[in-house]
Protein backbone atom coordinates (compact mmCIF):
# COMPACT_ATOMS: atom_id res chain seq x y z
CA UNK A 1 0.00 0.00 0.00
CA UNK A 2 1.35 3.43 -0.95
CA UNK A 3 0.93 6.76 0.85
CA UNK A 4 -2.03 7.82 -1.30
CA UNK A 5 -3.93 4.58 -0.78
CA UNK A 6 -3.33 4.72 2.94
CA UNK A 7 -4.59 8.30 3.09
CA UNK A 8 -7.84 7.69 1.18
CA UNK A 9 -8.51 4.36 2.85
CA UNK A 10 -8.83 6.33 6.08
CA UNK A 11 -10.28 9.63 4.84
CA UNK A 12 -13.96 10.60 4.66
CA UNK A 13 -14.07 12.61 1.43
CA UNK A 14 -17.86 12.49 1.31
CA UNK A 15 -18.01 13.89 4.81
CA UNK A 16 -15.78 16.80 3.82
CA UNK A 17 -17.92 17.79 0.84
CA UNK A 18 -21.16 17.30 2.79
CA UNK A 19 -19.99 19.45 5.70
CA UNK A 20 -21.20 23.04 5.63
CA UNK A 21 -17.72 24.40 4.86
CA UNK A 22 -17.20 21.68 2.23
CA UNK A 23 -20.47 22.59 0.53
CA UNK A 24 -18.92 25.88 -0.57
CA UNK A 25 -16.37 24.06 -2.74
CA UNK A 26 -18.98 21.56 -3.93
CA UNK A 27 -21.64 24.11 -4.90
CA UNK A 28 -19.05 26.34 -6.56
CA UNK A 29 -17.69 23.47 -8.64
CA UNK A 30 -21.21 22.36 -9.62
CA UNK A 31 -22.07 25.93 -10.61
CA UNK A 32 -19.22 26.01 -13.14
CA UNK A 33 -19.86 22.46 -14.34
CA UNK A 34 -23.41 23.50 -15.17
CA UNK A 35 -22.09 26.64 -16.88
CA UNK A 36 -19.82 24.54 -19.12
CA UNK A 37 -22.71 22.22 -20.05
CA UNK A 38 -25.08 25.01 -21.08
CA UNK A 39 -26.21 24.58 -24.68
CA UNK A 40 -24.53 21.18 -25.12
CA UNK A 41 -26.97 18.55 -26.36
CA UNK A 42 -26.62 15.14 -24.67
CA UNK A 43 -23.11 15.87 -23.35
CA UNK A 44 -20.65 13.12 -22.55
CA UNK A 45 -18.67 13.70 -19.35
CA UNK A 46 -15.44 12.24 -18.00
CA UNK A 47 -14.29 12.64 -14.43
CA UNK A 48 -10.66 11.69 -13.86
CA UNK A 49 -9.96 11.09 -10.19
CA UNK A 50 -13.65 10.65 -9.37
CA UNK A 51 -13.02 9.77 -5.72
CA UNK A 52 -16.17 8.41 -4.10
CA UNK A 53 -18.37 9.88 -6.83
CA UNK A 54 -19.73 13.08 -5.32
CA UNK A 55 -19.71 14.83 -8.70
CA UNK A 56 -19.95 11.89 -11.11
CA UNK A 57 -22.94 10.33 -9.42
CA UNK A 58 -24.75 13.65 -9.06
CA UNK A 59 -24.35 14.28 -12.79
CA UNK A 60 -25.32 10.72 -13.71
CA UNK A 61 -28.47 10.95 -11.59
CA UNK A 62 -29.31 14.10 -13.54
CA UNK A 63 -29.28 11.94 -16.67
CA UNK A 64 -25.87 12.83 -18.09
CA UNK A 65 -23.71 10.10 -19.57
CA UNK A 66 -20.63 9.86 -17.34
CA UNK A 67 -17.38 7.93 -17.31
CA UNK A 68 -15.67 7.93 -13.91
CA UNK A 69 -12.01 6.99 -13.53
CA UNK A 70 -10.55 6.50 -10.05
CA UNK A 71 -7.09 5.32 -9.03
CA UNK A 72 -7.82 4.20 -5.45
CA UNK A 73 -9.74 0.93 -5.24
CA UNK A 74 -11.26 1.84 -1.88
CA UNK A 75 -12.79 5.03 -3.33
CA UNK A 76 -14.00 3.16 -6.41
CA UNK A 77 -15.78 0.56 -4.27
CA UNK A 78 -17.59 3.32 -2.36
CA UNK A 79 -18.57 5.01 -5.62
CA UNK A 80 -20.02 1.79 -7.04
CA UNK A 81 -21.88 1.04 -3.81
CA UNK A 82 -23.93 4.22 -4.30
CA UNK A 83 -25.28 3.16 -7.69
CA UNK A 84 -28.59 1.38 -8.18
CA UNK A 85 -27.87 0.33 -11.75
CA UNK A 86 -30.11 2.85 -13.47
CA UNK A 87 -27.52 5.63 -13.76
CA UNK A 88 -25.80 6.17 -17.14
CA UNK A 89 -22.33 5.87 -15.61
CA UNK A 90 -19.31 3.66 -16.22
CA UNK A 91 -16.83 3.52 -13.33
CA UNK A 92 -13.36 2.05 -13.83
CA UNK A 93 -10.01 2.00 -12.09
CA UNK A 94 -7.42 4.04 -13.91
CA UNK A 95 -4.67 6.63 -13.78
CA UNK A 96 -4.81 10.29 -14.85
CA UNK A 97 -1.43 9.86 -16.54
CA UNK A 98 -2.77 7.25 -18.97
CA UNK A 99 -6.29 7.54 -20.35
CA UNK A 100 -5.57 5.32 -23.36
CA UNK A 101 -8.78 3.40 -22.70
CA UNK A 102 -10.56 6.42 -24.22
CA UNK A 103 -10.16 7.55 -27.86
CA UNK A 104 -9.25 11.09 -28.81
CA UNK A 105 -12.03 13.69 -28.67
CA UNK A 106 -14.51 11.51 -26.75
CA UNK A 107 -15.97 13.94 -24.21
CA UNK A 108 -17.68 17.32 -24.13
CA UNK A 109 -16.50 17.92 -20.56
CA UNK A 110 -13.46 16.43 -18.84
CA UNK A 111 -13.05 17.03 -15.11
CA UNK A 112 -9.72 16.57 -13.34
CA UNK A 113 -10.82 17.49 -9.83
CA UNK A 114 -8.31 15.56 -7.75
CA UNK A 115 -5.27 14.19 -9.59
CA UNK A 116 -3.29 17.46 -9.63
CA UNK A 117 -3.35 17.38 -5.82
CA UNK A 118 -1.10 14.32 -5.93
CA UNK A 119 1.27 14.87 -8.86
CA UNK A 120 4.65 16.15 -7.72
CA UNK A 121 6.60 16.91 -10.89
CA UNK A 122 5.93 19.31 -13.73
CA UNK A 123 6.26 16.40 -16.16
CA UNK A 124 3.47 14.46 -14.43
CA UNK A 125 1.20 17.47 -14.36
CA UNK A 126 1.78 18.11 -18.07
CA UNK A 127 1.07 14.45 -18.83
CA UNK A 128 -2.20 14.47 -16.89
CA UNK A 129 -3.31 17.74 -18.50
CA UNK A 130 -2.28 16.54 -21.96
CA UNK A 131 -4.32 13.35 -21.57
CA UNK A 132 -7.34 15.30 -20.35
CA UNK A 133 -7.14 17.63 -23.33
CA UNK A 134 -6.60 14.74 -25.75
CA UNK A 135 -9.83 12.96 -24.81
CA UNK A 136 -11.87 16.18 -24.93
CA UNK A 137 -13.70 17.26 -28.07
CA UNK A 138 -12.68 20.44 -29.88
CA UNK A 139 -14.61 23.25 -28.23
CA UNK A 140 -15.19 21.13 -25.14
CA UNK A 141 -14.20 22.12 -21.63
CA UNK A 142 -11.61 20.84 -19.19
CA UNK A 143 -11.94 21.63 -15.49
CA UNK A 144 -8.78 21.19 -13.42
CA UNK A 145 -8.62 21.61 -9.64
CA UNK A 146 -5.49 22.60 -7.71
CA UNK A 147 -4.40 22.99 -4.09
CA UNK A 148 -2.84 26.39 -3.54
CA UNK A 149 0.49 27.08 -1.88
CA UNK A 150 0.12 30.16 0.25
CA UNK A 151 -3.00 29.21 2.22
CA UNK A 152 -1.04 26.15 3.30
CA UNK A 153 1.84 28.32 4.49
CA UNK A 154 -0.57 30.58 6.37
CA UNK A 155 -2.78 27.93 7.97
CA UNK A 156 -0.49 24.94 8.36
CA UNK A 157 3.03 26.28 8.69
CA UNK A 158 2.11 29.25 10.88
CA UNK A 159 -1.48 28.59 11.96
CA UNK A 160 -0.69 25.12 13.30
CA UNK A 161 2.77 26.05 14.54
CA UNK A 162 4.60 23.71 12.16
CA UNK A 163 7.32 26.12 11.06
CA UNK A 164 10.15 24.41 12.94
CA UNK A 165 9.19 20.98 11.61
CA UNK A 166 8.88 22.02 7.97
CA UNK A 167 12.15 23.94 8.13
CA UNK A 168 13.94 20.96 9.66
CA UNK A 169 12.61 18.70 6.90
CA UNK A 170 13.48 21.16 4.11
CA UNK A 171 9.86 21.49 3.03
CA UNK A 172 10.01 25.14 1.99
CA UNK A 173 11.98 27.02 -0.65
CA UNK A 174 13.55 30.39 0.24
CA UNK A 175 10.56 32.14 -1.38
CA UNK A 176 8.09 30.09 0.74
CA UNK A 177 6.98 27.53 -1.81
CA UNK A 178 6.00 24.21 -0.27
CA UNK A 179 8.15 21.25 -1.33
CA UNK A 180 6.03 18.08 -1.44
CA UNK A 181 6.84 14.40 -1.85
CA UNK A 182 4.42 11.43 -2.09
CA UNK A 183 4.60 10.96 1.69
CA UNK A 184 3.20 14.49 2.09
CA UNK A 185 0.10 13.51 0.04
CA UNK A 186 -0.68 16.98 -1.35
CA UNK A 187 1.15 19.12 -3.90
CA UNK A 188 0.80 22.90 -3.69
CA UNK A 189 0.97 25.36 -6.58
CA UNK A 190 0.74 29.07 -7.29
CA UNK A 191 -1.34 30.77 -9.96
CA UNK A 192 1.64 31.42 -12.22
CA UNK A 193 2.44 27.69 -12.27
CA UNK A 194 -1.09 26.89 -13.38
CA UNK A 195 -0.80 29.45 -16.17
CA UNK A 196 2.50 27.92 -17.27
CA UNK A 197 0.88 24.48 -17.58
CA UNK A 198 -2.00 25.94 -19.60
CA UNK A 199 0.42 27.43 -22.13
CA UNK A 200 1.78 23.98 -22.99
CA UNK A 201 -1.49 22.44 -24.21
CA UNK A 202 -3.91 23.58 -26.97
CA UNK A 203 -6.45 25.32 -24.74
CA UNK A 204 -7.59 28.78 -23.81
CA UNK A 205 -8.44 29.70 -20.28
CA UNK A 206 -12.02 30.74 -19.66
CA UNK A 207 -11.68 31.44 -15.94
CA UNK A 208 -9.62 30.63 -12.88
CA UNK A 209 -11.98 30.40 -9.94
CA UNK A 210 -11.49 30.27 -6.17
CA UNK A 211 -13.67 27.30 -5.25
CA UNK A 212 -13.61 27.87 -1.50
CA UNK A 213 -12.11 31.35 -1.21
CA UNK A 214 -11.92 32.45 2.43
CA UNK A 215 -14.06 29.53 3.67
CA UNK A 216 -11.29 27.26 4.95
CA UNK A 217 -9.82 30.06 7.05
CA UNK A 218 -13.01 30.08 9.11
CA UNK A 219 -14.36 26.53 9.06
CA UNK A 220 -15.85 26.60 12.57
CA UNK A 221 -17.62 29.87 11.83
CA UNK A 222 -19.04 28.53 8.55
CA UNK A 223 -20.21 25.28 10.13
CA UNK A 224 -22.00 27.22 12.88
CA UNK A 225 -23.96 29.45 10.49
CA UNK A 226 -27.73 29.16 10.31
CA UNK A 227 -29.26 28.62 6.87
CA UNK A 228 -29.96 32.29 6.22
CA UNK A 229 -26.43 33.37 7.12
CA UNK A 230 -24.90 30.55 5.08
CA UNK A 231 -26.97 31.60 2.05
CA UNK A 232 -25.57 35.11 2.44
CA UNK A 233 -22.05 33.69 2.72
CA UNK A 234 -22.57 31.78 -0.54
CA UNK A 235 -23.84 34.96 -2.18
CA UNK A 236 -20.73 36.82 -1.01
CA UNK A 237 -18.47 33.95 -2.10
CA UNK A 238 -19.96 33.82 -5.60
CA UNK A 239 -19.50 37.59 -5.85
CA UNK A 240 -15.75 37.38 -5.20
CA UNK A 241 -14.72 33.90 -6.40
CA UNK A 242 -13.61 35.15 -9.82
CA UNK A 243 -11.66 38.13 -8.50
CA UNK A 244 -8.09 37.50 -9.61
CA UNK A 245 -6.61 39.56 -6.78
CA UNK A 246 -7.95 36.95 -4.34
CA UNK A 247 -7.40 33.68 -6.24
CA UNK A 248 -4.02 32.74 -4.77
CA UNK A 249 -5.41 33.01 -1.24
CA UNK A 250 -8.02 30.30 -1.86
CA UNK A 251 -7.16 26.80 -0.66
CA UNK A 252 -8.58 25.30 -3.85
CA UNK A 253 -8.91 26.71 -7.35
CA UNK A 254 -10.67 25.55 -10.50
CA UNK A 255 -9.02 26.20 -13.84
CA UNK A 256 -11.70 26.31 -16.56
CA UNK A 257 -10.27 25.63 -20.00
CA UNK A 258 -11.66 25.24 -23.49
CA UNK A 259 -9.97 23.04 -26.08
CA UNK A 260 -9.02 24.72 -29.35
Amino acid sequence: MNYLEEHYNNYDEDGRLLSRFGQVEYHTTMRYIEECLEGVTAPSILEVGAGTGRYSITLAKQGFKVAAVELIEHNLEILKSKLDGTEPITAIQGNALNLSVFPDASFDLTMVLGPMYHLYTKEEKIQALTEAVRVTKSGGHILVAYCMNDPTVIQFVFGKNQLREVMEHNMLTPDWHCISEPKDIFEMVRTEEIAELDRIVPVRRIKLVATDGATNYMRECIDAMDDETFDKWMDYHFTICERQDLIGASHHTLDILQKD
